[in-house]
């Protein structure tokens, strides 16, 4: 038996977001008022967090999730740090693509705990949108054209939901043909 999901508008549901997330969305919707009305949340279980349950759970296709992962990679004794968004269909191209925009010699994922602390988010749950300022995020090209995508919301109790293109048109995000590969 799969559960449904009751989407609504995320800003009129601050309980169902990290207080970072929030917080980004009320400043991007000041800027662009499609955020108002084209980001939504919903709650979940949050025992179903990670893409495989939750797709399952709540029938969800598997192209319509997109997972956020936090890279790292130095130069110069510089960390330079970057949130990789791609669909759950993929895997973020670490050892090449996100390598070479970080301009690193190797890059890998940032220790569960770096990145929940970077973050002030909860693992299973950390979303692109509220991230660190000094964090890059780079999105897909694919997860721009991918219709709707659901993403964290910072806690493992909700998603959200909300066009591909709006989240590659979101302040700071880089589109990257080719960040992904699968």
């Amino acid at each position: 038996m799969t559960a449904h999901l009751a989407w609504s508008p995320a800003l009129g549901r601050p309980d169902l977001l990290a207080p970072a997330t929030a917080d980004a969305l009320r400043a991007w919707a000041a800027a662009d008022p499609r955020v108002a009305e084209q980001v939504m949340v919903a709650e979940i279980d949050p025992a179903l967090a990670d893409t495989a349950a939750l797709t399952a759970a709540y029938a969800l296709p598997l192209d319509a999730s997109a997972n956020c992962v936090v890279v790292a990679g130095r130069r110069g004794g510089e960390e330079r740090v970057a949130a990789c968004v791609v669909l759950a269909t993929t895997r973020a191209d670490v050892n090449n693509a996100v390598r070479r925009v970080l301009d690193v010699r190797k890059a890998s994922f940032l220790p569960t705990d770096r990145a929940v602390e970077g973050s002030a988010m909860e693992y299973g749950g950390i979303t692109p949108i509220g991230l660190p300022s000094g964090w890059r995020v780079l999105v897909d090209a694919r997860v721009a054209v991918a219709g709707d995508v659901v993403v964290g919301s910072g806690v493992r109790h909700s998603k959200i939901e909300l066009p591909g293109e709006l989240l590659a048109a979101m302040p700071g995000a880089e589109l990257v043909e080719a960040l992904a590969i699968g």
